[in-house]
């Protein structure tokens, strides 16, 4: 099954709140977070929205709350890529390089499981604004495979970064 579904709006308030501050109307900004989708039939990539309006000054990266997590196989990763259109056209760039989202990520006690997109400008000149309902980043499923020595049967205990402890 994937799936893509809201974290708790508590959630999406502690995580706001800790990482962006105080927001008027967080109930409105949650209600308004829209559900990753492909935009035309023969799509890879389903977009990620902003739920906020932020501004990238040059040379500056944000991690972004998207509100959302995702549901998938136990084979699959969910790979988070830029818009080409904001790489290009921008100079906008994950500060990761790559996202990858584990399926086992979803739900987990840390933060639900939380999608978080961590955007760089790597302009040195120009600042760049987003409005709330952009498109900043799409979102492909990938199958993976295991070695077959592979006897892993630790399980993941956290949000981003657990797994490196």
């Amino acid at each position: 099954m994937r799936k893509f579904e809201k974290i708790s709006l508590e959630q999406f308030e502690k995580v706001i709140s800790s990482n962006i501050g105080s927001i008027p109307n967080i109930e409105e900004v949650y209600n308004n977070i829209v559900i990753p989708q492909r935009k035309t039939k023969y799509s890879a990539g389903y977009d990620f929205h902003t739920p906020i309006a932020f501004s990238l000054l040059p040379n500056q990266g944000v991690v972004l709350p998207t509100g959302i997590k995702v549901q998938m196989e136990e084979d699959e990763y969910l790979s988070v890529n830029i818009r080409s259109s904001l790489g290009i056209k921008y100079m906008i760039a994950l500060l990761n390089s790559v996202g990858i989202v584990d399926s086992d990520y979803f739900d987990n006690k840390s933060n639900e499981g939380h999608i978080m997109i961590a955007l760089w400008n790597r302009h040195p000149h120009n600042g760049i604004g987003f409005q709330a309902g952009d498109a900043i980043a799409q979102g492909i499923f990938q199958k993976y495979y295991i070695t077959d020595d592979d006897n892993v049967t630790s399980e993941r205990e956290g949000g981003i970064g657990s797994t490196g402890k």
